[in-house]
């Protein structure tokens, strides 16, 4: 008997939370309902998500970033096609692989000439756990600096490079020798580097939990600083590179030079994971030093073709239909759509971002009744305010958007870069209408209220079903 995917999609859609309640993560599960975004999606194109009953819903979240070319872009899922039907090898391992080879090709024409040299893996905290290593060996040093509220990945090394306590909070020790500095102190980051013990400076261009970034020229002078005292200085582009700000690289803003580059996500097309490190060919060869060390850093699926084929076509889609200009374009219309909506509703305190990578900061609402609900509403819960934002924009607008942090009041959208005027419209008059509910008496923080209750009693329902069936 054949396997057949599609009736099985179709036999057992509608299933999903069920089954990840049973065999992946129930909290996940739970967080979800509570909010409302337990949507069963049935086909996505471009900027939208569809249900099975065809309703469309705007995605200014691209899976963090994912999808800057829109999901399922057709000529990445036919340059995926195509790659199957070759039936080429794929992952001889002793070998020299002819896609890999072209994707390094087409990537290093995009990068700054200095960055001569790629290696491929799966993910953006791979590559990031690469970059400290290679940082660490060309240097032959072992401390590391980033910056405070920054958010480099999930494993250990990039975990103990991240500076967000909910993260590391459980996991034990991390790498020693790491220290955080604020963006914009150059005098503690001097202080950090002055000992010449430090390999590697690593920042993201814009930080994607909050979206930071510096006004000023912090950036080139902290890179003038690593130069000083001899520590590579690293960018983390994974989810700012490849057209999300605007230019292909949001170190690029600041006219940098990176030693080593990080990316990953949408350089995958949505499709297959893609990651990679670009750096100086010196700094590659301090690695792979010698023959016996052809493959001291290696990783089994990183050079794989179908990967390697979602590379190729997602850069040649960004070049041929200017999704990078559109984004800075697309970006600058956005934010100044949203930021004249502040003297309607003061409670917006900031707009800002770079190309699509946008934030939308509220703050203390300046009348005496919104005052007081403010305050209560951070007492309960510092995340609760922004979920009365975030959750009507699903339920009553069917737009996905997320909170920028941990107890921020802010929000982030990440729409696919080819986002138009119907896309703007729509999120702008979303944003709008919700902000005029959260200011009346009766409203989002009342569904939100009554679907936390409804969705605790029904868990302490599924627990009591668990503990009875494994009772029996």
């Amino acid at each position: 008997m054949s396997f057949d995917l599609k009736s099985l999609v179709a036999a057992r859609l509608g299933d999903n939370y069920d089954l990840h309640e049973q065999h992946i993560n129930p909290t996940l599960v739970q967080v979800q309902r509570i909010i409302g975004f337990d949507r069963v999606y049935a086909r996505a194109e471009g900027a939208y998500l569809y249900d099975p009953a065809g309703n469309d819903y705007l995605d200014f979240l691209s899976g963090y970033s994912v999808f800057n070319t829109g999901r399922n872009h057709p000529v990445i899922k036919q340059a995926v096609h195509d790659a199957l039907d070759l039936d080429l090898p794929n992952m001889v391992q002793m070998d020299c692989s002819l896609l890999s080879g072209l994707l390094a090709e087409a990537l290093l024409k995009k990068c700054p000439p200095h960055l001569d040299a790629v290696f491929f893996c799966n993910s953006g905290t791979e590559a990031v756990e690469g970059a400290i290593k290679f940082a660490r060996a060309a240097t032959g040093r072992s401390k590391l600096v980033s910056l405070h509220g920054s958010y480099h990945g999930l494993s250990y090394g990039s975990l103990s490079i991240t500076d967000s306590g909910n993260f590391r909070e459980g996991f034990g020790d991390l790498l020693a020798g790491v220290s955080h500095v604020e963006l914009g102190d150059l005098a503690a980051l001097e202080t950090a580097l002055r000992a010449g013990d430090v390999a590697a400076f690593i920042i993201e261009p814009v930080q994607g939990k909050g979206v930071h970034f510096p006004t000023d020229d912090f950036y080139p002078q902290a890179q003038a600083l690593c130069r000083k005292y001899g520590t590579l200085f690293v960018c983390d582009e994974v989810q700012s590179g490849l057209g999300r700000t605007g230019k292909w690289w949001a170190h690029e803003h600041w006219g940098l030079e990176p030693d080593i580059m990080t990316l990953a996500k949408s350089l995958s097309g949505g499709y297959v994971p893609c990651g990679a490190i670009v750096t100086r060919r010196s700094v590659y060869q301090k690695v792979f030093s010698s023959l016996d060390r052809c493959v001291v850093h290696s990783t089994t699926f990183g050079r794989n073709n179908l990967a390697m084929t979602c590379g190729l076509a997602t850069l040649s889609v960004l070049e041929n239909e200017g999704l990078v200009e559109n984004a800075a374009r697309r970006g600058d219309q956005l934010m100044e759509r949203i930021d004249a909506l502040r003297a309607k509703h003061p409670i917006i305190k900031e707009v800002r971002g770079k190309g699509l990578m946008i934030a939308i900061e509220f703050a203390e609402p300046p009348s005496f009744a919104g005052k007081l609900a403010w305050r209560a509403m951070h007492k309960m819960d510092g995340g609760l305010f922004i979920q009365t934002v975030v959750v009507p924009m699903m339920s009553k607008h069917r737009i996905l958007t997320l909170v920028a942090g941990h107890n921020m009041d802010v929000i982030k959208i990440l729409p696919p870069l080819i986002i138009g005027d119907r896309e703007i419209d729509r999120f702008v008059d979303a944003l709008d209408q919700t902000l005029t509910a959260v200011r009346q008496p009766v409203g989002p923080i009342w569904e939100l209220t009554a679907n936390l209750l409804r969705q605790k009693a029904a868990a302490r329902r599924a627990d009591k079903r668990r503990r009875e069936l494994h009772a029996a």
